[in-house]
This record gives C-alpha cells, sequence and structure tokens, in this order.
C-alpha cells in the first residue's frame, strides 16, 4: 500500500522510528505499538480508501482483530480531501470524526509579534526532559491520555528519538522554566514534521508557540537538509493562525475515526 497523505506519510515515518511496526495488509496498513499499547494513534488501521456502503462493522471487526484486546477504536483514512470521504456510517457505528489541516512550508518568517524575552533553545538533560513531563502532565490533566504510565512511555519516546538523531525537542525557557515546547522529526528524506507544540496555560498570548515554530523551523530548514516543513493542526484551533502567521500554508486534509475506551 503506497500511503497518499502527506499527513500519515510523516505519522508513519514518526512511529517507525519510534520502534513502532507497521504491516501491509494491500488495503489497509496495521500498526502497532507494543510498548504502548493503549497509544491510540500508535495502535490502528490505516485504510487505503475510504470505507463502501455496509463496511462499517467489517473494518471494526478487522480493527478487533489486528489489534486484540484494545478498549479504544483508531481509523486512518489514506485520502487528501474530506469529500472524499462518506462518514455516516462510521459515524453511526459510534466513531468520532476528526477532520485536521495538514499545512506545509519551504521557508518561514519571524512571527507578527515574536517573543524577545524567553530563551529558545534544544532540550538536553534529564532536567529539561522532567520538565518536559510536567508541562505535558498539566496540559493533559482531567483529559484522555493524561493517565501517568501512557504520559512516561510518550515522553521515553520522544526523547529516545531525539537522542538517537533523528530530530529535536524544542523548549521556551522563561526564568529558567520551560514554558512551551514542540518537537521536530525527520527520517533525512527532506521532510520534517512538527509535533506537539504545547504551551504552559499561564503562559499563553505570549507569542511563544509562533517564535517556537519560527526558531525550530529555521533551524532545520538552514541546518539539517530539510527543504519541506509539515504540520497538522486541527482547522477549528486558534493555534493554526499561529502557524499560518509564520509562512505556513493548507496543503491537504486528514481524516481519522476514532472511539475513546469506556
Amino acid at each position: 500500500m503506497k500511503v497518499r497523505s502527506l499527513g500519515y506519510q510523516t505519522d508513519l515515518m514518526i512511529r517507525l522510528l519510534e520502534g513502532s511496526q507497521a504491516e501491509d495488509r494491500g488495503d489497509y496498513l496495521v500498526v502497532r505499538t507494543p510498548r504502548n499499547p493503549t497509544y491510540w494513534w500508535g495502535n490502528f488501521l490505516l485504510l487505503a480508501e475510504s470505507p463502501k456502503s455496509g463496511d462499517a462493522e467489517k473494518w471494526l471487526a478487522r480493527f478487533a482483530d489486528e489489534i486484540p484486546g484494545a478498549r479504544h477504536i483508531a481509523l486512518g483514512i489514506d485520502v487528501t480531501e474530506a469529500s472524499m470521504v462518506d462518514t455516516r456510517e462510521l459515524i453511526a457505528a459510534g466513531l468520532r470524526l476528526e477532520r485536521s489541516a495538514v499545512l506545509t512550508a519551504h521557508e518561514l518568517h519571524e512571527p507578527p509579534h515574536p517573543n524577545a524575552e524567553a530563551e529558545f533553545r534544544p532540550l538536553a538533560g534529564d532536567d529539561d526532559w522532567r520538565q518536559a513531563a510536567r508541562l505535558r502532565a498539566v496540559l493533559y490533566e482531567g483529559e484522555p491520555g493524561s493517565d501517568p504510565e501512557f504520559l512516561a512511555a510518550r515522553i521515553g519516546a520522544e526523547r529516545g528519538l531525539t537522542e538517537a538523531g533523528h530530530g529535536v525537542w524544542f523548549g521556551a525557557f522563561t526564568g529558567g522554566e520551560l514554558s512551551a515546547q514542540l518537537g521536530l522529526i525527520t527520517d533525512g528524506s527532506g521532510i520534517a514534521r512538527y509535533q506537539n507544540v504545547e504551551t504552559h496555560p499561564e503562559h499563553r498570548r505570549r507569542g511563544l508557540a509562533g517564535t517556537l515554530v519560527w526558531h525550530a523551523g529555521l533551524d532545520f530548514l538552514t541546518a539539517r537538509d530539510v527543504s519541506t516543513l509539515v504540520i497538522v493542526a486541527d482547522p477549528k484551533d486558534v493555534a493554526i493562525r499561529v502557524y499560518r502567521s509564520v509562512g505556513f500554508a493548507d496543503a491537504e486534509s486528514q481524516i481519522a475515526f476514532d472511539q475513546p475506551p469506556g
């Protein structure tokens, strides 16, 4: 199966660099992350095309067969436009539609309101990564994915990626404390994908995210043989305006369906 979606291409790139497994079944891919079985988008099926009429139950059964014991359901659809997917049957079966915008940039410019007070640098050492874990815990408190074991596994995978040379996790530090962070990952193909652009609630509206996205992207474009930057965002979230403000433009849509545990 040749994946067309740039969003899923870069999702798979990162999962495989982290050590996940992908098996090609011809009309779908099975992605598994044995070290983190509760990670929805580390344990999912990627369908080659939109399910045909009457196929919803077939794909739910296929998911159960391929990822037994999972308490969640996660199905990606390998399309580039939302209009290519008939969402009705999967929604009727109890799944949520997740529509994302895939944005790309080949060059970046300074945000309209850059932050000149924080220190912007890569994370390095145990203390930085402990701060990264604390920031993530604050942001996800009370939300799906807030389980400490899950968060620890994700932070561990992200640190492992960077220490293996597959990317960098960048932070914005104010007064020595980590206020915002993001990852930028590449497999050497010339494409780099942003991950988890996160700002502490007490430090929002200070230009940290836009400045951090800009700094990190410039680093990869100028020093790491990267020509295309990719970022995926909720088209309804205010963050997408931040990305567009530094030079990102909409390239395609990414479509997914999931059902949380419970």
